[in-house]
């Protein structure tokens, strides 16, 4: 809900978001072939199945970074009127 008060430079915390998820990649690939060579069958498992949220989570922000900036309200915007509980649709 818009609030009003939002910062007039917000910035989107996706770049950050994917550097995190690359970085987390690179050390589950690396967990993966390290415990693969060393016979640890667990632990391979565990940074396999970390490699593959990983690599799900960079697909996901790349895909909401192409997306691109979405509308939003310049400041001649008024906040929206709070939802007070009601079922009513507008105007009720």
């Amino acid at each position: 809900m818009r609030t009003g008060s939002e910062p007039a430079t917000a910035r989107s915390p996706l770049r950050m978001r994917l550097a995190l998820a690359l970085f987390g990649l690179v050390w589950g690939v690396f967990g993966l072939v390290a415990f693969t060579l060393t016979d640890r069958v667990g632990w391979a498992v565990a940074c396999g199945v970390l490699v593959a949220l990983t690599l799900t989570d960079v697909c996901v922000v790349i895909h909401r970074i192409r997306q691109g900036p979405h509308y939003q309200p310049g400041r001649d915007v008024p906040p929206y009127e709070p939802d007070h509980g009601g079922r009513g649709g507008p105007g009720r």
